[in-house]
């Protein structure tokens, strides 16, 4: 006869009769289960579990839609001239169509101060922002920043809904964040998730900017779309605790990963494009290399043995660029970063995000293992040009050139939006063999436009075999292009 196994379902109810019955507690005895071949079944305990409350995202979500602001822009076409493939009618003109474009920014003041991201309003013509109520105004691009991915816009206002900006060096793993925006040219969107990694690089940035490229996003599984970048990542406070600029997506369309940039290093970017009209970033002088990257045998160059690296938490310096406020501090090769102004860091991209928010002329602390030892020095940051000074005119060497940023009035008076103006050439200098003259502003680098020495900087960073300045002089008519040359590497 074949035998029946009968399901057991123990239920509260016949706990209590069993224990009635004289049958001890069954949580404190094993059960088995017949023709299981004595396989227990263990019963959890709720000793130490508390019960929570499930989130309320709608406080937080309320707030968010009324301080993020819909990014739309317009880059008028313009006429090309493009030769006959063909060879019959010679050089012919094409008109390129106007391009539209879409994105979203967060208010960061009352007086309408917005951030959003490079890349939404890069080259745009026009731009303008729509409020969750469908208010609509033209806004001024005040200043981007490529190496960070962000821009400021600004429109007219007194008292409009701001967004907090919280701290993102409080994010944890794991946090519940919304990502507010306007993806796909959908109406105010919020979403919801997770926190599920921090300092992220992946490249983007690096390929726009070269020099000065800062990435160490913050990642999350919020559901974000074209649309969204330049738009709010909020935590369950309302606070804004990065900017959304990036997927990862094998199809162009969310995929499961998102991008963030710290708001830490938004709001500093952002403070110096409305104050002086640039990014004043100060660099250690230091190149650097992620241990994890490292192998016995590279580490045997730089004097480490193979549990030194595999067992320390840090950067390694490959070298110090000269005249840099990490030579002059002392470090050297082979010391291993551990730490900016005491907080930990364990990869090149969260090591540039830490120094990315000081100024030249900033003293930071900077711990560091050498020959096994902890110690901590004391380095004042600077610029590329080695130099250790801020403000709105900050000026910068390259090839004998004294470079410093257009005034508000003179880029006025010049009918253009930004630019770099000449202030000195040196005796002997590239610069001189060009026959550049005092006075002369620069509009553009290698037919990349320029605004401002930060976009200068970035655009003599990615140029391989020379640079082609183009520009102007006051009072002259006609565009005049020079060649110069000038090796400035990067460094963080």
């Amino acid at each position: 006869m074949k035998k029946i196994i009968v399901p057991v379902v123990v239920t509260a109810a016949v706990t209590s009769l069993l224990t009635m019955w004289g049958f001890s507690k069954l949580s404190d005895k094993k059960l088995f289960l017949s023709g299981n071949n004595d396989i227990p079944i263990h019963y959890a305990s709720n000793t130490g579990m508390t019960a929570t409350q499930p989130v309320d995202f709608s406080p937080a979500a309320e707030a968010s839609v009324r301080s993020v602001v819909h990014v739309k822009t317009l880059t008028q076409g313009k006429t090309v001239l493009a030769q006959d493939p063909f060879g019959f009618y010679g050089p012919q003109q094409y008109r390129m169509p106007d391009q539209m474009g879409a994105g979203s920014g967060v208010i960061i003041s009352r007086d309408g101060y917005i951030i959003t991201n490079n890349h939404v309003v890069q080259g745009a013509d026009q731009v303008q922002v729509t409020f969750n109520d469908r208010n609509t105004q033209i806004a001024k691009v005040v200043g981007t920043d490529p190496g960070t991915d962000i821009a400021v816009l600004k429109i007219d206002g007194s008292d409009l809904p701001y967004m907090e900006l919280g701290n993102s060096d409080n994010v944890k793993l794991g946090q519940w964040v919304l990502a507010v925006g306007y993806p796909l040219n959908l109406d105010a969107t919020v979403t919801a998730g997770i926190v599920s990694a921090k300092g992220r690089a992946i490249g983007l940035n690096a390929a726009r900017a070269k020099s000065g490229a800062v990435e160490s996003y913050i990642q999350t599984d919020a559901a974000v779309n074209p649309g969204n970048s330049g738009g709010a990542l909020v935590n369950t406070q309302g606070q804004l605790i990065g900017i959304n600029a990036a997927i990862a997506s094998p199809t162009g369309s969310y995929a499961g990963y998102s991008y963030a940039i710290p708001s830490n290093l938004a709001q500093k970017v952002a403070g110096d494009i409305i104050k002086y009209g640039s990014v004043q970033r100060g660099f250690l002088g230091l190149t650097l290399v992620d241990l994890n990257k490292m192998t016995e045998q590279s580490a045997e160059q730089y004097g480490l043995s193979s549990g030194a690296f595999r067992d320390a938490k840090g950067v390694l310096v490959q070298s110090t660029v000269p005249n840099s406020g990490a030579a002059a501090a002392g470090l050297k090769r082979g010391d291993i970063i551990t730490s900016i102004n005491g907080v930990s860091v364990t990869s090149a991209n969260q090591l540039t995000e830490q120094v990315a928010r000081f100024h030249p002329g900033d003293k930071i602390s900077v711990g560091y293992i050498r020959s096994g030892n902890l110690a901590n020095v004391s380095v004042e940051l600077r610029n590329l040009s080695g130099a250790g000074s801020v403000g709105k005119g900050a000026s910068m060497a390259y090839s004998g050139a004294t470079l410093r940023n257009l005034t508000d009035m003179e880029a006025s008076n010049l009918g253009v939006d930004g630019g770099v103006m000449v202030t000195d050439i040196a005796n002997g200098s590239a610069a001189k063999r060009a026959n550049i003259q005092k006075g002369f502003v620069i509009l553009s680098v290698n037919d990349e436009i320029i605004s401002n020495l930060s976009d200068f900087q970035s655009a003599v960073a990615q140029a391989n075999d020379g640079v082609q300045v183009g520009g102007m002089y006051p009072g002259r008519r006609g565009m005049y292009y020079y060649g110069l040359n000038d090796n400035n590497g990067g460094s963080y």
